[in-house]
């Protein structure tokens, strides 16, 4: 299936693209509020790395989230989705229960009740993470399926528009006012979402789900999520697929973790790193996602996902470089540059890689269970980050993490005839899904 570059430019004035846009800043800004930000006030408080690296724990709901996925797809949210349906119900109350979270993190002192601020933060990243599997299922679900694709480029810079608030925005905050004042901010972002879920429109396809355990009995509704989670397994090859998601996250979590840590002890101020790192870095990311799209329609997907994984070795021998030489802004910006750029042709083809692997009426399941085993990954490496830097010096311990990207390199090339969307991405979208 082709499309048109009129039919292209059509779809990106579509109000449900630019829906997705803020919805993924929503999704987006809590993320860093639970770890890079997060780090920063940890980093403050005086926190050692080790204890940092193993604050990445707090994120576990990402990667747990399948386990309640299938209540999302099978169950209403109470009261909201008997007004608004049941994606957008649950959108809501998991926005709503976001913005408590958030602002009972920033009453939290990590200096003497770290222990709190670790509750605190694991209730964020659960109903962060509870907002990602609604927003996930309705992205993919709201969208024909020649908009896929343009639909993860959309819902790809919403995201990092959201990181950027948390990440630069919550530094030049702290730089000037208390992290509660950052927090509470962070908070009222999330009204984006709500807002644009309010004007939103629901899936029709939402409402030919069974809406309760009650109308069937619980006996069907545990049938109806033992086959969500088996109807996953019956796709071809999904040992390989498993295998691709757990190796691509490796290296970039590890390099993400470690890296607001490595900056401030290299010796760059809040502002700086909220400049280069954060404020230039986006710009990195949203070309890198432009280029990323480009070459899905005129590349097969798997030539996309080799030469990005080739960049995400390159970006974390950067970063070694950027050790060697210490505090060198201008280093910094090309480090921050490549590696921003790396990851945003990398997400924008690994979205649409995820979203194509999504089968209805499960897609909710599907997408956080795909999604988890990426944020395994990033729990059970990156929380031996903070051990390995504690013991390296920071050259090595970037020439370590690159030594961490190849094994998703090796998996793209020797494993490569098993993927099965190895077209180009129009073609791609318009096979028929189940």
């Amino acid at each position: 299936m082709t499309i048109s570059s009129h039919q292209s430019t059509a779809i990106y004035r579509d109000p449900r693209i630019f829906g997705i846009f803020f919805l993924g800043f929503s999704s987006g800004l809590p993320f860093l509020l639970t770890l890079a930000t997060l780090h920063v006030w940890l980093s403050e408080a005086g926190a050692h790395k080790t204890v940092i690296g193993f604050f990445v724990l707090i994120t576990l709901p990402y990667t747990l989230k399948f386990l309640w996925a299938p209540f999302i797809d099978h169950l209403p949210f109470p009261f909201l989705t008997k007004i608004f349906g049941r994606r957008k119900g649950w959108l809501l109350g998991s926005q709503l229960c976001l913005i408590f979270a958030l602002l009972l993190l920033g009453t939290t002192n990590p200096h003497t009740h770290i222990f709190m601020t670790a509750l605190a933060g694991v209730l964020v990243a659960l109903c962060s993470a509870t907002q990602d599997i609604v927003f996930e299922a309705y992205r993919v679900e709201v969208l024909d399926a020649h908009e896929i694709g343009p639909g993860a480029g959309a819902s790809m810079l919403g995201y990092r528009f959201g990181m950027w608030v948390s990440g630069a925005g919550a530094l030049y905050l702290a730089s000037y006012f208390s992290w509660f004042v950052t927090y509470a901010f962070m908070a009222a972002c999330v009204s984006v979402g709500i807002i644009t879920t309010l004007l939103s429109p629901e899936p029709q396809n939402s409402y030919n789900l069974q809406s309760s355990a009650s109308s069937r009995g619980y006996s069907h509704l545990l049938s109806k999520i033992r086959l969500s989670l088996l109807s996953f397994l019956k796709q071809e090859n999904w040992q390989i697929i498993v295998l691709y998601i757990f190796c691509y996250k490796i290296g970039d979590t590890i390099l993400n973790v470690m890296t607001a840590p490595f900056l401030l002890e290299t010796g760059f101020s809040k502002i700086e790193i909220a400049h280069v790192a954060k404020s230039f870095g986006i710009g990195a990311v949203i070309l890198g996602g432009f280029m990323g799209s480009l070459m899905l329609t005129r590349k097969p997907l798997i030539d996309t996902l080799i030469i990005c994984s080739l960049l995400q070795i390159f970006s974390c021998l950067m970063f070694a470089l950027q050790a060697h030489m210490g505090h060198d802004l201008w280093m910094l910006f090309a480090t921050i540059g490549i590696e921003n750029f790396t990851c945003g042709m990398g997400t924008a083809s690994f979205i649409a890689y995820l979203s194509n692997l999504c089968r209805m009426p499960f897609t909710a399941t599907h997408y956080a269970l795909l999604s988890s085993i990426g944020s395994l990954a990033r729990v059970s490496f990156s929380s031996l980050a903070g051990w390995s830097a504690d013991r390296l010096e920071w050259v090595d311990f970037y020439l370590l993490t690159a030594c961490a990207c190849v094994p998703c390199f090796l998996v793209l090339v020797f494993f490569s005839h098993h993927f099965e969307y190895r077209t180009s991405l129009p073609f791609m979208f318009g096979a028929k899904r189940a």
